[in-house]
């Protein structure tokens, strides 16, 4: 048999594999540009992982470089209170076993060069997926409920002596805050909120060394 038949007959049998398509270098996505990671996750109804989205962004300029979305089977199976809306968005998700995937995403952030992944209440997304305890992880909340920070949280607006709002600082309020969108609603959909989230750090404004006082491990 020929080597070119030997090649159609590896990319049949490759397709069964669960890989996503993972650029060979950063080049491929932005160059000379410095990376990091948002992550969000959704869970079912035994608080499992069932689903990950990750938005890849630029150091400098914080705008999405790159996503990637995840859906685990059997946990996605179960069903949860957003399930509904697993398959919303705008890039097709890799369904496959969740250390498969979360194999993938390290090799993929490390091919990237990323070192750091963010979350909104960080310490919830980081305790779902100890896979991913050797990233440094931070926490978008520390900086986005704090008056000292958050330059758009108005002046009389109720908060604890550390400057911390004292209520309604989750992503769909204070990305309204931020934007001026009142009409803006979380999806709930892991990659949309990844994207969400990120478009939080990008309106705050901070360079990433302000997040070291949301540092998780």
């Amino acid at each position: 048999m020929g080597s070119s038949s030997l090649d159609f007959l590896n990319m049949i049998k490759n397709t069964k594999e669960v890989v996503s398509a993972v650029p060979d270098s950063r080049e491929e996505i932005v160059a000379d540009s410095r990376l990091f990671a948002v992550i969000d996750t959704e869970t079912n109804w035994n608080n499992e992982v069932m689903s990950l989205g990750v938005a890849i962004a630029d150091e400098d300029s914080h705008q999405c470089v790159a996503k990637k979305y995840y859906i685990f089977e059997p946990e996605c199976l179960i069903g949860g209170m957003f399930s509904n809306v697993l398959y919303k968005g705008n890039i097709k998700a890799v369904k496959c076993r969740r250390d498969d995937a979360l194999a993938d995403l390290s090799r993929y952030l490390e091919n990237m060069g990323v070192s750091k992944i963010f979350a909104y209440n960080a310490r919830f997304d980081h305790g779902l997926l100890p896979e991913l305890d050797d990233f440094e992880w931070f926490d978008i909340m520390r900086i986005a409920a704090y008056k000292q920070y958050n330059h758009a949280i108005p002046e009389g607006a109720l908060c604890c002596k550390t400057g911390r709002l004292k209520s309604n600082y989750g992503v769909e309020p204070i990305l309204r805050m931020l934007s001026g969108d009142t009409r803006y609603c979380e999806t709930h959909n892991a990659v949309n909120d990844a994207v969400d989230e990120l478009r939080i750090v990008e309106l705050l404004g901070h360079e990433l060394s302000v997040y070291e006082c949301g540092r998780i491990n």
